[in-house]
């Protein structure tokens, strides 16, 4: 698989019910791009394991929490004021700008942390999901089983 994590990314949220899904996660404490991280390498068929997860984390935990989450922080902040204020609604929107140019950098970090990682024909999708879900997948198995769904049917040929 050639594609980039980037475009795998944005191929599987639009896929139905997929932003849903993503969202109860991240209710729960998920965080969204070290899913879709896991849903790439799965589709990848690259193997799953306990270092690899680790490594992920540990390249995702800093960069989501310094700069995605003060970002969509913000953003939901001012999102009830920015309906009666058109200044405020602008900066909102270059928030969300911002955020999401965030998210992606933070994608292509873990794609580099992986980059060694051999593809192989591996069907580890599931173990790739809850490994990068931790407990937000156990609270929100519905929402896990969405993703799951998801990213399998757009694996399929």
């Amino acid at each position: 698989m050639t594609e980039d994590i980037w475009s795998f990314a944005l191929d599987l949220y639009a896929q139905p019910d997929c932003e849903a899904a993503c969202l109860a996660l991240q209710e729960a404490g998920a965080d969204v791009c070290l899913l879709l991280a896991g849903a790439w390498f799965g589709a990848r068929g690259v193997a799953c394991g306990e270092q690899r997860l680790d490594a992920l984390a540990k390249a995702s935990a800093g960069w989501q929490n310094e700069v995605v989450r003060p970002l969509r922080t913000l953003r939901q902040q001012w999102k009830a004021r920015a309906r009666n204020d058109a200044h405020l609604e602008e900066l909102r929107e270059t928030l969300k700008t911002l955020e999401l140019r965030a998210e992606r950098l933070q994608l292509e970090r873990l794609a580099e942390a992986g980059r060694d990682w051999a593809e192989e024909d591996r069907d580890e999708l599931d173990a790739w999901l809850q490994g990068c879900a931790g407990e937000a997948g156990k609270a929100r198995r519905g929402a896990l089983q969405q993703l799951r769904t998801a990213a399998a049917s757009r694996a399929a040929p």
